[in-house]
């Protein structure tokens, strides 16, 4: 038996829709803080870059779990359309406070977008992931069939330009940014090695 085994016996006996109840927490958490002074003299934007960041978290973790399974054992497959899904929520409560906490003024909104390239780049990630969240249910798999799964290669996209996103909107030089951008680029790495094997004829 293998050291995965256990955990992965573990995991199957945890249902996918706890984690929908568990993402409820963080935002609120983060609201109520906002609430009552608890994010500091500017909460508004610490609201803003926390919703963010914790969006990109939950999509590197997603990004994460296929090459987990190949390399370590630990299948969380189950869990990653519901991962998937929180990210995206948190990534678009990030884009509402920007939006209606922070602007507020539409046509500043638009200026912004075309003006700031590290905007118009996460703009760019949130809209490709939009169809992303949109198909992740059973009926669009079947719907679309193989191509769904290219579809859902956006995921990729999207969190690269997230994490290019962060390292651009970072002022001066800062490790978190770039530790954030090295491991979607390791992530997206493991991956090619599995892009280039190409599959053996049958007999």
């Amino acid at each position: 038996m293998s050291v995965a085994d256990p955990i992965n016996s573990a995991l199957r006996q945890v249902p996918a829709w706890t984690l929908y109840v568990a993402a409820v927490w963080p935002p609120a958490w983060l609201f109520w803080l906002g609430l009552t002074g608890g994010l500091g003299v500017e909460p508004i934007k610490v609201l803003e870059h926390r919703m963010g960041e914790l969006g990109l978290q939950v999509l590197i973790v997603t990004l994460a779990i296929s090459p987990v399974r190949r390399l370590v054992g630990v299948n969380l497959l189950k869990f990653r359309r519901a991962l998937g899904l929180i990210g995206f929520s948190y990534i678009f409560l990030h884009l509402l406070v920007w939006l209606f906490l922070d602007v507020q003024i539409v046509g500043q909104i638009w200026a912004d977008i075309l003006r700031r390239p590290y905007i118009t780049i996460g703009m760019a990630g949130f809209l490709l992931m939009v169809p992303l969240a949109v198909t992740s249910n059973d009926w669009s798999l079947r719907r679309l069939g193989p191509t769904w799964r290219k579809l859902h290669r956006l995921t990729y996209v999207a969190v690269l330009l997230g994490a290019i996103h962060f390292l651009m909107l970072a002022k001066g030089f800062q490790l978190e940014p770039l530790v954030y951008l090295g491991v979607v680029a390791a992530l997206l790495a493991l991956r090619l090695p599995q892009a280039c094997v190409k599959p053996r004829a049958t007999a």
